[in-house]
């Protein structure tokens, strides 16, 4: 396992495919163990990197969403790899198409920034009573806080987006979220009645 994940690394570096980073795949794995966790939904596999790591040594369900084709298949290759298809389900589609009935625990966003508040929309009826919903790349790559750093526009546009994004998981009277400068930023939010 330990092989195949750093394969996964080395083929997400050279194809320029965001996986996340050390501190914040360690940080969710330990927020499953000590949190119990069973049930996953995650938006955006990639090649599989993330939901084949909470996986590993859990036995828990993982739901994951993956709009890009090639990705998919690459996902769907690592995770038969891993021996972890029971464990792991793979959905080709965009997610903002999808309409899941199931409830999950834990609903991992790390996908389209642009569109992390329509998927905290859409899918937070998803979310068991004691849920929570964990978000990365909030930092992205520090320049959320740092808007003098970037570059170019469409990078403005994406940190724009990813402040708004901030802004309203701040001002969500349902939800309460804390974050952490762990990996590229992680926010960890849940139910305030259940806090």
């Amino acid at each position: 396992m330990v092989q195949l994940l750093e394969e996964m690394e080395v083929y997400a570096k050279e194809n320029k495919i965001p996986i996340m980073l050390s501190d914040g795949i360690e940080f969710l794995e330990q927020y499953i163990k000590e949190n119990k966790i069973s049930k996953i939904l995650e938006i955006g596999t990639a090649i599989g990197y993330s939901a084949i790591r909470m996986c590993v040594n859990n036995n828990i369900k993982v739901v994951t969403i993956e709009r890009d084709n090639e990705r998919y298949k690459e996902a769907l290759k690592n995770i038969k790899k891993a021996s972890l298809e029971n464990q792991i389900t793979v959905i080709n589609d965009d997610a903002l198409n999808i309409e899941l009935e199931e409830k999950f625990d834990l609903i991992f966003i790390d996908a389209a920034k642009s569109q992390y508040i329509k998927f905290f929309e859409k899918f937070k009826k998803n979310l068991n009573y004691n849920g929570v919903v964990i978000s990365d790349n909030l930092n992205f790559h520090g320049l959320t806080k740092q808007k003098e750093r970037i570059q170019n526009r469409n990078t403005r546009q994406l940190v724009n987006k990813i402040n708004k994004y901030i802004e309203f998981l701040k001002n969500n009277n349902e939800f309460k979220t804390t974050f952490y400068d762990i990996g590229d930023g992680i926010g960890v939010t849940r139910r305030v009645e259940n806090e």
